[in-house]
């Protein structure tokens, strides 16, 4: 057997893993995004940076999806060439799934708190 023919069995045999794994390089970009990433919310919200609740908590919802998406491409190595593309369509049907999964449960919470008996503080002080 020669070397090219080793060379293409052995590549015949790499069952599509065209994204490679990281570099030592990549590794830190993802690292210190990651670090960025957490230290930024930590901050507005240990800070009390900005007024507005909300808008911290969608800063920090939307910082956090950043986040998933820094460790899915640089710890994962996620891109559409990976596996044939498979990973990707994995991945959007995992997004799908927890999308409708929390869109869900922020609607059943909203309809509950809507429709319960409001408390007040005297009805607190008398329960047991």
């Amino acid at each position: 057997m020669s070397h090219e023919s080793a060379s293409e069995a052995h590549h015949a045999h790499s069952h599509g893993h065209d994204a490679g794994h990281g570099s030592f390089r990549s590794y830190m970009i993802g690292f210190v995004l990651s670090i960025i990433l957490t230290a930024i919310p930590f901050w507005l919200v240990m800070g009390d940076v900005l007024d507005s609740k909300l808008f911290t908590a969608v800063l920090v919802m939307g910082i956090g999806v950043v986040q998933i998406v820094v460790h899915m491409v640089y710890f994962l190595h996620m891109n559409p060439r990976s596996e044939g593309g498979w990973t990707l369509m994995a991945l959007i049907f995992t997004l799908i799934i927890v999308g409708i999964a929390i869109a869900g449960s922020l609607w059943v919470m909203h309809h509950l708190n809507t429709n319960m008996m409001p408390m007040t503080h005297e009805m607190m002080k008398t329960m047991p």
